[in-house]
């Protein structure tokens, strides 16, 4: 055996390699003379290898077998394990046999590192592949142990329940390093009891003590070392938690105590040893706590404050000089990166990638950060985590401190690739400052930019907390624009000293005094007064308990500056946004904010909300309902109040919202239906799919919704009479349909956390309150042509298919053609659609001379929609293309294509009817009554009156 050459070590080293050698040379054992090469440098950089081969007479044959050149295979790594491992019939020797596959298997991954046969890349891969598959075969074999002793845990379907064993940290990251804790959480899917000879184990009790021995297996120092140091505090209830926890008390845990610190570790956890599938169920039940859909600008404040603890305790503790704690260190950028994910992960699903390098180009994809930066943050963290290696491949030690002795500097200069400290130290400085630049950029405080604004926040701050005298409050309020300074003033006293302010949490309260001096700032920039100022107060009110709305508009002006906006604008939307702050995310991007999706694209993004959702889970889905209905009625309302949308354009946008509503929610009607009684049948065999549909009258049948309205919904299907469900529970069709009815005005109507969906009226089917909810369209045709009243044929020129398939779609348009295609007296029409219009004004009109009902008074909205109707049911049976369009706008310029109406009436009525239904719209975000001045329409109501006169001959 051949002697290492050492003449290219700096002295010291040179002396330190020899010292190894001799040592090595004592014990007997032998090296393989191709590893001499590299032994000098791997030995001056690690004393853990050197010692290693002192004690290991085989490491060297076993290191030169391994082929250095290739980095861990996972299925001859797992072979290996696995065959070890089989040899072992108790657990200490489980535990010698996992001890020595750690031992070789780090020597190796150090090997390449300091060798410079591998990188950082390669080694992070390595070491977390070594990971998983230890403790992966180490919880297999235990758990077939445990098993023999107490029996197995079964679930409801009779499989085995396993183990779940959760990486977090750099491990469930890929990115683990060498002497790194494992942080882990132990978890299973089904709670229940193992019957025993004994007495009955339950599975928490089973897998608590799988747990332990995994944790005895891998942690505890015995002769021959440990495996990895195991950090559980990671785990719900911390210290005081179980140690192995069911996924409805995890999940539970979460949604009720989960603490912000709790996001940002669980962005980096995966499943990484024993039911890989049940963990990744799991992970799915977890991610709306760690990705939430409403962007949470609180997390900036977290992560600051999590910083600021971090480096109270690194001065404390005198730990400037660890590149992991330290300023301009590697928990920095996964600050950065994860400050990203939390606020950005719910609706950017690319972000939801725990390994910190893979982020760092979705987040300039996704612009998000500039290119350089990212480019910079990389190469900067890339540096810092060989550092680290560099200084724990030395004793296999935990540390990221930097030397304190010269020779520990001569280790770390020589293994980091540079001939002199100095070198190596501005390069280290150099990184470390641009890590803390970047930091401070992304993390920065919004409202520390300049010291002007600092000056100009603290004299509102002051003004806040009552510092200033009255005189000195009201000036300062009238000088930044505020109007009433006086009602204002007085009305922020009354909030700051009220109990509920008063009662607020330290980094509650903290988050208000911050926020308070902006809004008043906003509320003076754009001119607004006393009412503005009582509308904004009722929404901070409302979310006092729950800051992380106050947060996020300490950290986006932007949205602050909307909400001062459209409060000012509209008592409905701040109204809507005081019962629903959830609605501030929509504040954040004006882009969305004033531009409407088009219909295809409101279907695709509930849908995609729907999927984040389980299948069996109704209460959620209804919550999403109601939420992604809230949401957009909010960005459709400030389109109007703002004039970025016509009233054509908006009551579009909120009959296509209703329209996307009504077709999920026939679905999460149907499917359950469907699994528990199979599907009806049709009279050619066919079972149905689902042949049927939802019919909308009224406005949202004439594509004229409102801010406000109610929805009047028929159903209707097409199944065959008398026929069953071809289920395992069948049922008649009529029974089916009827339940299926029920199921979805109770999704829509039902009032849960977030409000109700819509008003359901379903009282214009067949027969009224009395007739059955869901009727088939044989019955729905036979009434319509046998029964029905003129009113309801009034109401039927209106009512078009809203949900449903398109087979019944065909067949109902059919119908509706063929009954408004009747012929009908002239005379007995004229006079059933006058006593129905007299006995609306008799009941329904405004009683007072000086104003005007927009809809129900004589001249208003109701005599053009009655002229319209009218018109189609005189006409259609000699010109069916009437029955084409539902909207009044549409049947007044097919009345006047068709010469039935002259087009200067077809135009006025058209120019009535915008502008009434305007004026109602924006009284409606104003919540007054849809009643105006006499004055304010008066030609257009007498030109209304006039052509009513001519058009019923009177």
């Amino acid at each position: 055996m051949s002697e290492p050459q050492y003449d290219s070590l700096p002295d010291e080293l040179s002396v330190l390699v020899s010292q190894h050698w001799q040592h090595f040379i004592e014990s007997g054992h032998r090296i393989p003379d191709a590893l001499l090469v590299d032994l000098p440098r791997v030995w001056a950089g690690s004393d853990y290898v050197a010692a290693q081969f002192q004690r290991d007479p085989g490491l060297g044959e076993w290191l030169q077998a391994s082929d250095l050149t290739q980095a861990l295979a996972p299925a001859s790594l797992k072979e290996e394990v696995r065959a070890l491992l089989a040899e072992c019939d108790d657990e200490d020797s489980l535990k010698r046999a996992l001890r020595r596959l750690r031992h070789r298997h780090m020597v190796r991954i150090i090997w390449r590192d300091l060798a410079r046969i591998g990188d950082y890349h390669s080694a992070v891969a390595d070491l977390s592949l070594l990971a998983d598959t230890l403790i992966d075969e180490a919880l297999t074999v235990l758990y077939g142990w445990a098993c023999e002793r107490c029996g197995t845990p079964l679930g409801p379907d009779g499989t085995p329940v396993r183990l779940v064993v959760l990486a977090m940290g750099k491990l469930g990251a890929h990115e683990l390093n060498l002497s790194s804790d494992i942080d882990l959480i132990f978890a299973y899917e089904h709670e229940g009891e193992i019957e025993g000879e004994r007495r009955a184990l339950t599975h928490h009790q089973f897998f608590v003590r799988l747990g332990q021995q995994l944790i005895k297996a891998l942690d505890q120092t015995t002769a021959d070392g440990f495996v990895f140091r195991v950090d559980m505090r990671l785990r719900p209830w911390g210290k005081s938690g179980v140690l192995a926890i069911g996924f409805d008390a995890m999940e539970g845990y979460y949604e009720t105590q989960g603490r912000e610190w709790e996001r940002y570790a669980l962005i980096k956890m995966r499943p990484m040893a024993g039911d890989l599938e049940a963990g990744g169920r799991l992970i799915k039940r977890l991610n709306p706590f760690v990705y939430r859909r409403y962007i949470d600008y609180g997390a900036f404040q977290s992560l600051r404050e999590m910083k600021s603890l971090i480096e109270r305790e690194v001065n404390r503790k005198g730990m400037q000089a660890d590149v992991k704690l330290g300023a301009g260190g590697i928990r920095e950028v996964e600050f950065i990166v994860q400050a990203f994910q939390l606020i950005r992960g719910g609706q950017l699903p690319d972000l939801r990638e725990p390994n910190l390098i893979k982020v760092l180009p979705q987040l300039v994809a996704l612009e998000l950060l500039p290119e350089d930066v990212a480019d910079e943050l990389t190469e900067a963290y890339l540096f810092l985590r060989d550092v680290e290696h560099r200084l724990q491949a030395v004793a296999d030690k935990q540390t990221q401190r930097l030397p304190d002795d010269e020779l520990g500097w001569q280790r770390l200069t020589y293994a980091m690739g540079f001939s002199a400290r100095a070198a190596f130290e501005r390069k280290l400085r150099r990184y470390r400052e641009s890590v803390r630049h970047h930091f401070s950029q992304v993390i920065a405080d919004p409202e520390q930019e300049t010291d002007a604004a600092q000056g100009a926040d603290q004299e509102l701050l002051d003004l806040w907390l009552g510092a200033l005298d009255e005189d000195a409050a009201q000036a300062q309020l009238s000088a930044i624009g505020v109007l009433d300074a006086q009602a204002v003033y007085a009305r922020l006293s009354d909030f700051r000293d009220s109990r509920a302010v008063e009662n607020m949490q330290a980094i509650s309260r903290q988050r208000l005094d911050r926020l308070m001096p902006l809004m008043l700032e906003a509320l003076g920039y754009q001119g607004h007064g006393d009412t503005t100022a009582g509308r904004l107060i009722a929404f901070v009110e409302a979310v006092l308990r729950r800051s992380a709305y106050i947060a996020l508009l300490v950290e986006n002006p932007s949205a602050l500056t909307q909400l001062v906006k459209l409060s000012g604008a509209s008592p409905w939307i701040a109204e809507r946004l005081t019962r629903h702050p959830v609605l501030l995310d929509e504040l954040l991007d004006v882009r969305t904010l004033y531009s409407p999706p088009e219909r295809a694209e409101l279907d695709d993004e509930l849908r995609q909300q729907l999927l984040r959702v389980a299948e069996d889970d109704l209460e959620q889905q209804m919550e999403v309902l109601r939420n992604f209905k809230q949401a957009h009625l909010l960005r459709v309302a400030a389109s109007e109040v703002t004039e970025v949308l016509p009233l054509m354009k908006v009551s579009d946008y909120l009959t296509w919202l209703a329209e996307s509503i009504l077709n999920q929610v026939v679905m999460l009607a149907w499917e359950p239906m469907v699994e528990r009684h199979g599907r009806p049948s049709r009279d050619d065999g066919q079972p149905c799919s689902p042949d049927f549909v939802v019919v909308g009258y009224g406005k949202l049948g004439g594509i004229e919704l409102g801010h406000n309205s109610d929805l009047d919904l028929v159903f209707l299907h097409d199944a065959a009479s008398g026929g069953m469900t071809d289920g395992e529970k069948p049922v008649s069709n009529e029974q089916f349909y009827a339940r299926l009815g029920q199921r979805i005005v109770h999704i829509i109507s039902t009032r849960t956390m977030s409000g109700q969906l819509y008003e359901v009226d379903t009282r214009l089917r067949p027969s009224g309150s009395a007739g059955l909810l869901v009727s088939s369209m044989d019955a729905f045709e036979k009434y319509q042509r046998n029964d029905a009243w003129t009113w309801e044929h009034q109401a039927l020129v209106r009512a078009r298919v809203v949900a449903g398939c398109n087979r019944a779609r065909e067949r109902f348009n059919d119908i509706r053609h063929q009954v408004l295609c009747d012929p009908r007296p002239k005379d007995k029409l004229r006079e059933d659609v006058l006593a129905m219009r007299s006995k609306m004004v008799n009941h329904l009109a405004d009683k007072r001379s000086d104003t005007f009902h927009l809809k129900q008074d004589p001249g208003g909205i109701v005599d053009i929609e009655f002229m319209v109707q009218y018109g189609v049911l005189r006409w259609a049976s000699s010109h069916g293309e009437l029955t084409r369009f539902t909207d009044n706008v549409r049947l007044l310029e097919t009345l006047a294509a068709l010469d039935i109406m002259s087009a200067q009436d077809a135009g006025l009525l058209r120019e009535a009817y915008l502008a009434y239904r305007s004026a109602a719209h924006r009284a409606s975000l104003r919540k007054e009554k849809s009643i105006v001045d006499d004055t304010q329409f008066r030609d257009l109501r007498e030109g209304v009156r006039t052509i009513w006169k001519h058009w019923f001959d009177l």
